[in-house]
């Protein structure tokens, strides 16, 4: 489990002061609660406080735990000259991003590296060629699979962005072995959706339906043990 930002990345800001590194950390200890009161999963947090990570540090962190899944969790703002937007989205991988809108979110969060002063320029940027250099097809087939599950598991829980499937360059989703998923839990620039993201009630029932939708991806896996990831 990935909660965006931390530290001194805040992340994007409310209209009431309210940051997004503490909005996704909330939501994400929530997730993390539900998920292990079962006692099938066992979750391993990129940050459990107010720390900055680096992004290359969040991946390297799924990738030597063997982790079976990776979800970062973030929310979103729209700048006002570009209007409004509202709802959850569902980012996986893509050399190039399914949408300008992506694309500029996928911009401003792989930026967070160079705010501790990290610059990150020098590393390879075409992703798509790190999934095909190591053969990881299967890791990105798997990632698309659980992020339409999430999607349809979030429409009975929360309101959904108009085009709610998206895929864009994050380099937080560049682990070639763990499938991988980024949930923008809404637009924090949008008063509906920020008044949905403060709500412990929301919170609770949107991670209730990851957990769900966590449960899909993994059910034909151990069933089918024998083989394939688990």
């Amino acid at each position: 489990m990935d909660p965006g930002h931390g530290g001194i990345d805040n992340g994007t800001k409310g209209s009431g002061g309210e940051l997004e590194k503490d909005i996704v950390l909330a939501f994400s200890q929530a997730l993390r609660e539900k998920l292990e009161s079962g006692g099938k999963y066992r979750v391993a947090m990129t940050r459990v406080d107010d720390s900055f990570i680096q992004l290359s540090e969040r991946v390297r962190f799924a990738r030597t735990r063997g982790a079976a899944l990776f979800i970062s969790v973030h929310a979103d703002a729209l700048p006002r000259k570009e209007g409004l937007a509202e709802g959850a989205t569902v980012y996986t991988l893509s050399e190039t991003a399914s949408d300008a809108e992506a694309a500029r979110l996928a911009e401003a969060e792989n930026k967070a590296d160079v705010i501790a002063g990290v610059d990150l320029t020098a590393e390879p940027n075409d992703v798509a060629n790190i999934l095909v250099d190591l053969a990881q097809r299967e890791t990105k087939t798997f990632s698309m699979q659980f992020a339409r599950t999430v999607v349809d598991e979030l429409k009975s829980a929360a309101r959904m962005h108009k085009h709610p499937l998206k895929s864009a360059g994050f380099k937080v989703l560049t682990a070639p072995d763990v499938p991988s998923v980024l949930i923008e839990l809404g637009y924090m620039s949008t008063k509906d959706d920020l008044k949905q993201l403060n709500s412990p009630v929301w919170r609770a029932r949107t991670a209730q339906a990851v957990v769900k939708a966590v449960e899909a991806f993994f059910t034909p896996r151990v069933a089918g043990a024998g083989g394939g990831r688990r």
